[in-house]
């Protein structure tokens, strides 16, 4: 689907998800900075990026993830995320 539609948001979503399912972190975190460059998220792909970042020992990266996941969360109205994304930083 990529191949087909390289600027279409959704395939490169899913895309990063089968890889992150795959355990292959680094081609799942790519893909999401491509997904993050095309669309306006709501929160869910910083998280999953943040967690990502987290296990490849990117404290820092993760934290810029949360923090981002936090303000589109709060800007699409998602509080539960964001209060989520909040622990996980305090945790961090």
């Amino acid at each position: 689907m990529v191949e087909r539609a390289p600027n279409e948001p959704r395939a490169r979503f899913g895309l990063a998800l089968e890889y992150l399912k795959e355990g292959q972190r680094a081609a799942g975190i790519e893909e999401l900075r491509r997904y993050l460059e095309l669309a306006e998220d709501e929160g869910n792909a910083w998280g999953r990026m943040a967690e990502a970042l987290l296990e490849e020992g990117d404290d820092e990266g993760a934290r810029e993830a949360w923090l981002r996941g936090i303000e589109a969360a709060e800007r699409h109205g998602h509080p539960t995320m964001a209060e989520e994304f909040r622990e996980r930083l305090d945790d961090l």
